[in-house]
């Protein structure tokens, strides 16, 4: 059976990247709005009332407006690529390796809520170490990140690649949300399983895709003080059998002395590595994606699989 989805936002950085991942998809026939109508009312209702599934990506706010409009369509199943809803609980989050049941609440959901990248990148560290007893749950975790700059959207895209934009950069590298208030914080907090706001540093790099994301771990400071080992374990039985969350094997980690953001640009998977030092008792787990594939676009379209009832990787 094939499956009618309406991308509301196509025009947006990630609405294109989900169009295209989806422009030869054999169960998904794809609704879309003549230009000058996307930003009509009456014209976007009656999308969603064509629709199976619709994938917002959108502003915030307009976000909760479409889903404010869709509640009254009784049909429609949501994919909300913004961040209105990651901590709303009745929306599900659209994490499948969240845990071995999560795959099901998605497939069997009205509404997910679409991870953010550097969230769901800390949330996939964080979540098993709390859940195993690593890390409690109060811990004052750091993180640190680099991002491409498509994660800013066509603003930040902008500003990176024309000369004529009033905030146009030359710089390699920039830190921001320097007022520690970046908007993925309380998902993470939240999806991680923490009752302590996380301090998170982020950066823009100048490469278009792909990201880092770093928590470090003082283990000599943690209950029990687990070794590099320990950490390692407890991911790696979180994700066994995941095709898209691969936790690579120590002796791989220990071979690289530089880790590239850009490594798995085009792909729809995350890798994670736990970086150790025994002797001073310490770590660093680290997340490598492609923010717009796994933390963004490829996320939704696996989502979607799964509400399809398709194998999540098709």
């Amino acid at each position: 059976m094939t499956t009618k989805v309406f991308i509301d936002g196509e025009a947006g950085t990630t609405g294109l990247q989900i169009r295209a991942r989806l422009a030869d998809h054999d169960g998904v026939e794809l609704l879309s709005l003549p230009e000058d109508l996307r930003k009509d009312a009456a014209a976007r209702r009656a999308m969603f009332e064509a629709a199976d599934i619709a994938v917002l990506c959108l502003p915030d706010a307009a976000a909760r407006e479409a889903a404010a409009m869709a509640d009254g369509i009784p049909h429609i199943r949501i994919i909300d690529a913004s961040s209105a809803h990651r901590t709303h609980a009745d929306w599900v989050y659209g994490f499948p390796e969240y845990d071995n049941d999560q795959p099901g609440r998605i497939a069997e959901a009205r509404r997910v809520s679409n991870p953010g990248c550097y969230a769901i990148s800390s949330v996939a560290i964080l979540h098993p170490l709390v859940d195993a007893g690593l890390v409690p749950a109060d811990w004052p975790v750091t993180i640190n990140a680099v991002s491409g700059y498509s994660g800013g959207g066509k603003g930040l895209i902008r500003d990176f690649e024309d000369a004529s934009s009033p905030g146009y950069t030359k710089a390699n590298y920039q830190h921001y949300a320097l007022g520690l208030d970046h908007k993925h914080v309380p998902e993470i907090q939240a999806r991680g399983g923490l009752t302590r706001r996380p301090l998170m540093s982020p950066g823009v790099g100048r490469f278009r895709q792909g990201m880092v994301v770093q928590v470090p771990l003082q283990l000599w400071a943690l209950p029990g003080q687990p070794e590099p080992a320990d950490i390692h374990r407890a991911l790696a039985e979180h994700y066994r059998g995941k095709t898209q969350v691969i936790v690579v094997e120590p002796a791989e980690t220990a071979a690289i002395d530089r880790l590239d953001p850009e490594v798995l640009v085009g792909r729809d998977e995350m890798r994670l590595h736990v970086f150790g030092n025994e002797a001073h008792g310490q770590a660093v787990v680290a997340c490598v994606l492609d923010n717009l594939g796994k933390g963004a676009s490829g996320q939704a379209v696996q989502n979607l699989d799964l509400m399809c009832g398709l194998d999540a990787a098709t």
